[in-house]
C-alpha cells in the first residue's frame, strides 16, 4: 500500500475519532465503554498504518510525531 493511501485512512480514522467525540463531555466519554473501545479501536488502526509508511515519507515529515502515534499499538 503505497503512503498516500495509507494517510488517507490515518485521516479517515482521526475523523471518526473526532465525529464520536464532538458533541460530548468528557464525563460523558468515560463513563460509555462502547465510545472509548471504538477511539482505542481508531487509534490502534492509525499505528499499525503508520508501520506501514514507508522510512522516505516519514523522513520527509519530521515535523508529524510518527513514533509517539507507533506508540499507540504499545499501550493497548
Amino acid at each position: 500500500m503505497n503512503s498516500q493511501r495509507i494517510i488517507h485512512k490515518i485521516i479517515n480514522y482521526i475523523d471518526s475519532i473526532l465525529k464520536y467525540i464532538n458533541k460530548i463531555t468528557y464525563e460523558e466519554f468515560i463513563v460509555n465503554s462502547m465510545m472509548i473501545e471504538a477511539c482505542v479501536f481508531n487509534l490502534s488502526q492509525i499505528g499499525e498504518l503508520v508501520n506501514k509508511l514507508d522510512k522516505e515519507y516519514i523522513l520527509k515529515y519530521p515535523e508529524v510525531p510518527w513514533i509517539k502515534m507507533k506508540g499507540i499499538l504499545i499501550r493497548r
